[in-house]
């Protein structure tokens, strides 16, 4: 499930269902907006699980709750059912991955660094160790800055393209800009991913949704996934 920015308590400029902790929130909103989340999936707040996110290609296995966020990574992958994994973005590409015949699942923030980094292609690499197959995998790439809207710099997006191909685009405005989906998309084909799904909405179009490049500071949403018991 991917989350928006309505349902919550925060304040401008966080209005109003903020769930990431480093955005500068207060506090006590984002603990009650998360609780919020625990509440609606039907789990214990302790057994949805964060990430400090770096922007790395790191990814870590997990098989319980965490006492805070995981530190240092982006990517969490588990086979534990009853534990949700949540990925916080705000323009960058969340990433859930299911394999359900092994039981195995991961959430991944795929951001501009992360993805020319092989977050994504590392998050398969893990999954494969605990069973997993591409060929089994569902994926699910998130609502995200689009190609539409997300310009950059011509040589950031020829060092994106170069390690990331299928990611380099024209926005609408007719400059160099970046579609990580696009990116993201072909590498998983590639990988032998055959099952893509891709939500369509763009963070800095749909003001529905958090986006840090129309207007930071700004809050999070978050993409969920878990495993229910049989």
């Amino acid at each position: 499930m991917v989350t928006t920015r309505d349902g919550g308590v925060s304040a401008p400029p966080y209005d109003s269902f903020n769930l990431g902790d480093h955005v500068g929130d207060d506090p006590e909103a984002v603990a009650a907006n998360r609780a919020r989340l625990a509440a609606h999936l039907k789990l214990p707040s302790e057994r949805v699980v964060w990430m400090e996110q770096i922007h790395s290609p790191t990814v870590t296995v997990v098989d319980g709750p965490s006492d805070g966020p995981v530190p240092a990574t982006d990517g969490l992958i588990t086979s534990a059912s009853n534990l949700a994994l949540a990925v916080l973005t705000a323009d960058c590409v969340p990433v859930l991955l299911s394999d359900d015949e092994a039981g195995v699942i991961a959430a991944v923030h795929a951001g501009r660094v992360g993805a020319r980094n092989g977050i994504v292609p590392e998050a398969l690499r893990v999954m494969a160790g605990l069973g997993a197959k591409p060929q089994r995998i569902s994926a699910l790439l998130g609502p995200a800055a689009s190609g539409h809207f997300y310009e950059v710099p011509p040589e950031m997006a020829r060092d994106v393209e170069e390690h990331l191909p299928g990611s380099l685009c024209r926005t609408e405005a007719g400059t160099v800009g970046l579609d990580l989906r696009a990116g993201i998309a072909r590498q998983l084909a590639g990988a032998g991913v055959t099952s893509i799904a891709v939500d369509p909405r763009c963070t800095i179009a749909d003001e529905k949704l958090f986006s840090h490049r129309r207007s930071a500071p700004t809050g999070r949403l978050a993409s969920v996934i878990w495993r229910e018991d049989a």
